[in-house]
């Protein structure tokens, strides 16, 4: 099994979420963090939203992996990004 769920309590968007874990012994540090996509920001027509998600995600820095994609909400819908093999060993 590669992914455990954690329940985390709930965060402001554009904030990050550092989860520290220990595995076989060994402590890690996990980075996250959540960012909101504006579709009255980028006026996106009802049938041109899909597009606008994936430019939106495919522009974000190269270290960082879509994890979630979350319920659309007063015209913004939260993304939560995971920092790609970057996992801190301490």
């Amino acid at each position: 099994m590669r992914e455990v769920v954690i329940l985390i309590p709930d965060i402001e968007p554009e904030q990050n979420v550092e989860i520290e874990v220990s595995i076989n012994g060994k402590k890690r540090t996990i980075h996250y963090k959540v960012e909101l996509l504006n579709w009255e920001q980028h006026e996106v027509p009802p049938n041109e939203k899909v597009t606008v998600l994936r430019h939106f995600i495919k522009e974000k820095e190269k270290d960082w992996e879509l994890m979630e994609i979350g319920a659309p909400d007063d015209g913004n819908i939260p993304l939560m990004f995971r920092k790609r093999d970057h996992v801190e060993s301490l």
